[in-house]
C-alpha cells in the first residue's frame, strides 16, 4: 500500500509526523514515501506543485496531505502561490468529491461555543464538489470594463459554471452516502439567484428519483447557513458546490469545537483519495508544538477506510482518539478548564499508546 505523504509548510510537516506516527503503529505494510508540496516546493523548486511530487502523487495508492500556504507568498503571482498546489493535485488526480465529517465529541461537548443541547450528538456529513465551480471556471482574469457601473475603471472577473456530468456524479455520490446513514440529503444552492444553481438543483432532483428511499430537500446557502448554528441536528448528509462548500464545511467545524478535530476527504470516481485535515497551515504557531493533530489522525483513519480497504484499523484510530479524549488530555485548541494540556507530539504519542493498548 503505496502511500504519497505531503507534509507542505506551517504546521503541516508537525500534524503529518503524528499522522505518520500512528499510521506505523498500525503494523501495516505501508509503504509510505515523502515529497515537498506547498510554499517549501516553491522554495526548492521553484513551484508549488513539482511534476515529482505530482508523479508520486499519481502512482500512489493514497495522498497523506498536511497543510499549505503562507503569508510571505501572498505577493506571488497566483500559479505560483501555495494553495495552487492542492487545486492541481483535485485536478490531475480528478478528486471531485470532497467529504468532511463534522462529529461532536461528547468529550468536547464544552468545546463548542454553541449549546451543549444543540451539539451534543452532532453527526453530519458535508459532502462538496471539487473541481467545478468559480474556483475553476474559465474566463477569469482582469480587464478594463466595457460595461456595468463604471466602464473605463478595472475590474475582476471569474466564471460560476457546472455541466450536468458533473452535477450528476457528485448526487449520486450524496446520495449512496445518504442510503449508508439516515437516508437525508440536503442539497444546499443560491437557485433564487443564481442560474447555475437552479440548474444544479434541477439536476439533482431529477437524479433523486433514482433513491426513492432517500429524502432530498433543497436549502438555500444563506438559511443553510443560519440553520447550521440554530438547529445543526436537523442536518444529516449535505452536498453542495465548491464554493458554498468551502464555507459551510468551515462554519460545520466549529459546531465540533475546533477546526482542528475536522478531518477530510478527496476521492475519485474509484476512491483513491487525498486526505488531509480541514484546517490550513497556520503559520502564527508553527513551530511552537501546539497544533492539534487529531484532525490529520482522523484522516489517516479515513484513508484507511476508504482507500486502503483497512475499515477495521479505521475503527481503533478512531476509538484511539476517543479515549485520549476521554483521559483528559487537550491541546490549547480545545482546552477547557478541568483537563490537562498537551503540545502536538504529545498528543500523538498518547493515540499511539492507546492503539496499542486495543491489542
Amino acid at each position: 500500500m503505496k502511500i504519497a505523504v505531503l507534509p507542505g509548510d506551517g504546521i503541516g510537516p508537525e500534524i503529518i509526523d503524528q499522522a505518520v506516527k500512528v499510521l506505523q503503529a498500525t503494523g501495516l505494510p505501508l509503504d509510505m514515501t515523502f515529497a515537498p508540496v506547498g510554499g517549501t516546493a516553491y522554495e526548492q523548486h521553484g513551484h508549488p506543485l513539482p511534476d515529482s511530487t505530482l508523479q508520486l502523487a499519481q502512482d500512489a495508492d493514497a495522498i497523506l496531505f498536511g497543510a499549505v500556504g503562507d503569508w510571505k507568498y501572498d505577493t506571488l503571482d497566483r500559479p505560483l502561490r501555495p494553495e495552487q498546489a492542492i487545486l492541481g493535485l483535485r485536478k490531475h488526480l480528478g478528486l471531485f468529491a470532497n467529504f468532511r465529517p463534522a462529529i461532536c465529541y461528547e468529550q468536547l461537548v464544552d468545546a463548542s461555543s454553541l449549546k451543549p443541547e444543540l451539539i451534543a450528538g452532532l453527526d453530519i456529513l458535508i459532502i462538496r464538489e471539487l473541481t467545478g465551480d468559480i474556483y475553476f471556471g474559465q474566463p477569469r482574469g482582469r480587464r478594463t470594463a466595457t460595461d456595468g457601473h463604471f466602464p473605463g475603471a478595472e475590474e475582476a472577473f471569474d466564471t460560476m459554471r457546472y455541466s450536468r456530468p458533473e452535477i450528476e456524479r457528485i448526487a449520486h455520490v450524496a446520495f449512496k452516502a445518504a442510503r449508508l446513514r439516515h437516508k437525508r440529503l440536503t442539497s444546499v444552492d443560491k437557485s433564487n439567484v443564481l442560474e447555475t444553481f437552479q440548474f444544479w438543483k434541477d439536476v439533482m432532483t431529477e437524479v433523486g428519483q433514482a433513491y426513492p428511499d432517500v429524502v432530498l430537500d433543497h436549502m438555500y446557502v444563506d438559511n443553510a447557513a443560519m440553520q447550521l448554528v440554530k438547529e445543526p441536528k436537523k442536518f444529516d448528509v449535505v452536498v453542495t458546490g465548491n464554493m458554498f462548500g468551502d464555507i459551510l464545511s468551515d462554519e460545520a467545524s466549529m459546531l465540533t469545537g475546533s477546526i482542528g478535530m475536522l478531518p477530510s476527504a478527496s476521492l475519485d470516481v474509484n476512491n483513491k483519495g487525498l486526505y488531509e485535515p480541514s484546517h490550513g497551515s497556520a503559520p502564527d504557531i508553527a513551530g511552537q508544538g501546539i497544533a492539534n493533530p487529531l484532525a490529520t489522525i482522523l484522516s489517516a483513519a479515513m484513508m484507511l477506510r476508504y482507500s486502503l480497504n483497512q475499515a477495521a484499523m479505521a475503527d481503533k484510530i478512531e476509538d484511539a482518539v476517543k479515549a485520549v479524549l476521554t483521559q483528559g488530555l487537550r491541546t490549547p485548541d480545545i482546552y477547557a478548564q478541568g483537563t490537562t494540556k498537551v503540545g502536538t507530539t504529545e498528543m500523538g504519542d498518547a493515540v499511539v499508546t492507546a492503539l496499542l493498548a486495543q491489542g
